[in-house]
């Protein structure tokens, strides 16, 4: 019996590589009432990503911005050690120089796509919106915004996570998001848990 092999009858195995995410925290660790309600959920949506980072080969970083600066506290890592190392002592208080950390992220991300060029960057940021220290002439908000939207520009996924308390939101969270092109969420009580979770279900996307 004669056998014809047609073209379709041809399979072949593909692997798929799968892409590593670059998940930095930036978070506003000025004066306030929930400094350390938002330090503590931080810290521990950070060690929960990295418990199960080795699947995805995702690493994670900590951008903490804060009187007038914005400090890297934890450098991009795959490593439960060095972050539990580099959590343990945060520096909190003072104003909010929420464009010195926006930048900040971006020159990390900048660097990071040049050496690793199949990494997918995504800010998880806390922040209330409102920035009052600037890195130049230019107003903070101002400031902000603009760096807002040369992120966007560089295809950079972000979401917000607004800490601004209900009864007073102006809505400057939702307009830093818009900027970025990210969503913004408020959450009734910040945890850990919950921020893990809304940063899987952004990966998930």
């Amino acid at each position: 019996m004669a056998y014809a092999i047609e073209t379709e009858d041809i399979q072949k195995k593909i692997r798929v590589k799968k892409a590593a995410n670059l998940i930095l925290f930036v978070v506003d660790a000025s004066w306030s009432m929930a400094v350390a309600e938002r330090m503590s959920a931080t810290k521990g949506a950070i060690l929960s990503l990295l418990t199960d980072a080795y699947q995805r080969r995702d690493r994670v970083g900590l951008i903490v911005f804060q009187k007038d600066r914005a400090t890297l506290i934890l450098s991009p890592t795959n490593s439960v050690t060095m972050a539990k190392q580099a959590l343990s002592d945060i520096p909190v208080g003072g104003k909010t120089p929420l464009s010195a950390g926006l930048q900040m992220a971006r020159e990390i991300f900048r660097r990071e796509t040049i050496s690793h060029p199949d990494v997918m960057p995504l800010m998880i940021l806390l922040t209330d919106g409102a920035g009052n220290v600037s890195m130049s002439d230019v107003p903070p908000q101002e400031e902000a915004h603009y760096i807002a939207e040369q992120m966007k520009e560089e295809s950079i996924r972000s979401v917000i996570i607004n800490m601004e308390h209900t009864a007073f939101d102006q809505g400057l969270a939702q307009k830093l998001a818009d900027a970025l092109g990210g969503p913004c969420y408020s959450v009734a009580e910040l945890k850990a848990e919950i921020l893990y979770q809304t940063v899987q279900a952004e990966l998930n996307k």
